[in-house]
């Protein structure tokens, strides 16, 4: 394995060289020295054809997001960008957008890094970009990620159903099964593939650098692609409050930063100040914290065998019962679902696995870090053991019995949990009362 300082050494400059685009996709060109990447995307036939200037500038932007994914495998100090337009201000942006997104990544890494010196963004071309969305936006677009999160969005928003089409990255039967139990049409279905360039694959088999980032942000400037093509106003996400919270204690590093309301403000921003704020980037549930979205996801069980959100399983289109998001979500739903049919979609009891006992203190107490997943808030997982062992009475799995010999005291509710920094239209909020 190649450390972060023989790498920045060994590779100077990232350049984003271009990117092209056919009548059914749009792919970017990237180098690192000899290496290069063609990461490509595929839509609808015709989708793109002829495409105006805006639909061009922001198919820019989303190389912009997705460079990261590639700059990391040896972080170059430079990343040179000979395509597009960005203002220093927008240098400013997506920097602090790489590296508040690479924070696990620096973390795992051992790799200490300052957001001053990490990268140096040098575009060819400074204008400021001055675009205008040619077309009346309305409606919704909802994206759909196959877990319980998007299942409720979905859901809360099916009075407005006859203007609303969702969006899938990478199709696959737990996204697609989703998107058919909430009533969306073949039509309704905004299906793209992305796919990773194999030389990246192959840098990082030869001992390069690999990580978690921001890929929230491609969903976000993507999103704005295809809701744009398509004439849709509100991009509705499904990010709740708790994806505001570190994983490691006295830090800032979070695993879902590019879902934190932080992140929301400033892609907000961003659109207003370079892209067209007719078309709208909000998260549905950010007023809300996990414990609420689960309370109402299971008024919806027609959902319990097609969702699915673990991504060990995601190319299974299954649970595969072994990490942190699986014990995370089966703990949380535990909450307001009998042990059979926890079961029945788990495949086990994850309560009363000893072997699990690691992950499941990370996952509620204060004085250990919390897993790199996407994952609730600790208290409102306490809350949910809580409620869970009281559901049950007498005979409890191993480790809801180990918590709650230790943890006897009832936590607060969370019912009424409302975070007000929140970009929800004022005409939805009505929606959200519980």
């Amino acid at each position: 394995m190649h450390t972060y300082n023989e790498l920045r050494e060994l590779h100077k400059e990232f350049i984003y060289h271009s990117y092209n685009i056919t009548p059914d996709g749009f792919s970017f060109h990237f180098s690192i020295d000899d290496f290069h990447f063609y990461p490509y995307w595929k839509c609808e036939e015709g989708l793109l054809e002829n495409p105006t200037p805006f639909a061009q500038y922001i198919i820019f932007n989303i190389g912009m997001a997705e460079l990261v994914s590639y700059w990391k495998c040896a972080c170059p100090k430079k990343v040179i960008v000979k395509t597009g337009m960005l203002t220093k201000e927008q240098c400013l942006w997506w920097k602090k957008l790489y590296f508040n997104g690479l924070g696990e990544f620096f973390y795992k890494n051992n790799i200490n890094a300052d957001i001053d010196s990490f990268m140096e963004i040098i575009p060819d071309n400074t204008d400021k970009p001055v675009f205008k969305s040619e077309k009346k936006q309305d409606g919704f677009f909802i994206p759909i990620g196959g877990g319980k999160d998007s299942i409720v969005t979905a859901e809360l928003l099916r009075p407005y159903r006859d203007k609303t089409m969702c969006y899938i990255i990478n199709p696959r039967g737990a996204t697609l099964g989703c998107a058919k139990t909430a009533d969306f049409e073949e039509s309704s279905i905004v299906g793209v593939r992305r796919t990773i360039d194999k030389e990246l694959l192959n840098r990082n088999a030869d001992g390069y650098l690999n990580g978690h980032t921001p890929f929230s942000a491609v969903v976000a400037f993507s999103a704005y692609l295809f809701a744009y093509l398509k004439g849709l106003k509100y991009i509705a996400l499904s990010n709740e409050s708790s994806a505001n919270e570190s994983n490691v204690q006295g830090t800032e590093i979070n695993h879902q930063y590019s879902k934190s309301t932080e992140f929301e403000r400033d892609f907000r921003n961003y659109v207003s100040e370079y892209l067209d704020d007719s078309i709208q980037y909000f998260s549905m549930l950010r007023c809300w914290s996990e414990w609420q979205i689960a309370k109402k996801f299971v008024q919806y069980p027609e959902y319990f065998s097609v969702f699915q959100s673990c991504n060990l399983g995601s190319k299974t289109d299954s649970w595969c019962g072994k990490c942190a998001k699986c014990l995370y979500v089966y703990i949380l739903l535990s909450a307001f679902l009998d042990d059979k049919t926890l079961v029945g979609i788990f495949g086990l009891d994850m309560m009363d696995v000893a072997d699990f006992r690691p992950m499941f203190e990370g996952l509620i107490y204060e004085d250990v870090d919390k897993p790199f997943e996407c994952v609730g808030t600790k208290e409102e997982i306490r809350l949910a053991l809580y409620t869970a062992a009281k559901k049950r009475g007498e005979k409890l799995p191993l480790l809801l019995k180990e918590y709650m010999d230790k943890n006897p005291t009832e936590p607060m509710t969370l019912d009424n949990y409302y975070d007000e920094d929140n970009f929800i239209p004022e005409e939805l909020k009505g929606l959200l009362k519980i």
